[in-house]
């Protein structure tokens, strides 16, 4: 009754899910969180499973998500999550910021990755930003990224991205498919394929959420291009 209620006087408040296995860390994140009249944590989860079936339950907008917890792997707890309701926001919030993770949890369908060092400023801009449809990484992690991106762009002999692989790749990080694209900019879908294919060759990366994250925090492309 009392979520239905906010929900009702306040239709652009944003609803948290917390996820993680420590009760202070909840609490210490709910404090920040709720500093901001237009975010409202509608609920706590300790473990994996409770993480997914509270998803299921409360409808929130974003979840705050922790990876290593009892009761399941985060990872998958984040997969599950997106299979049953894809619009749902998912950031991840850890200690862990190594490339195995980083990778597993965008391709899960993480919209965003923090480490647990962010601050309270931090925890909120990320909220708002994923909202927005941007990609919250943590510094730390972007830097990773960036530096791999280099070292395999020196490897591979500074293969740079072409305008038409650029114009591809702002439509990729906007969620079109192929054909989609291929529409857009009147080219055959078979010809978006291989630019795509390209693309990730070039960035060094696995799939298009992992594409979209690199190009955003290089600035290769801009969230705010038309």
């Amino acid at each position: 009754m009392r979520a239905d209620y906010w929900r009702a006087v306040n239709v652009n408040e944003t609803r948290v899910l917390i996820v993680d296995d420590h009760a202070v860390v909840r609490r210490g994140i709910q404090m920040f969180l709720e500093t901001d009249p237009c975010i409202q944590v509608v609920g706590e989860a300790e473990d994996c499973q409770d993480a997914v079936r509270k998803a299921k339950s409360l409808q929130p907008d974003v979840i705050l998500m922790d990876l290593v917890m009892p009761h399941g792997d985060g990872i998958e707890a984040i997969a599950e999550i997106k299979r049953h309701s894809p619009d749902l926001q998912v950031i991840v919030l850890t200690t862990f910021g190594d490339e195995a993770r980083v990778r597993a949890a965008m391709e899960a369908g993480a919209n965003g990755y923090l480490l647990k060092d962010a601050d309270g400023a931090a925890l909120l801009q990320a909220v708002r930003a994923v909202q927005r449809g941007d990609m919250p990484i943590h510094p730390r992690v972007t830097q990773y990224l960036v530096t791999n991106f280099a070292k395999r762009d020196d490897a591979n002999g500074n293969k740079s991205l072409t305008e038409r692989e650029k114009q591809i790749l702002r439509l990729v990080s906007q969620g079109l498919s192929n054909k989609a694209i291929a529409q857009t900019l009147c080219l055959s879908a078979g010809t978006v394929k291989v630019h795509v294919s390209n693309i990730l060759e070039k960035l060094g990366v696995s799939n298009r959420t992992e594409a979209s994250v690199l190009a955003l925090q290089m600035g290769l492309i801009s969230s705010s291009e038309d």
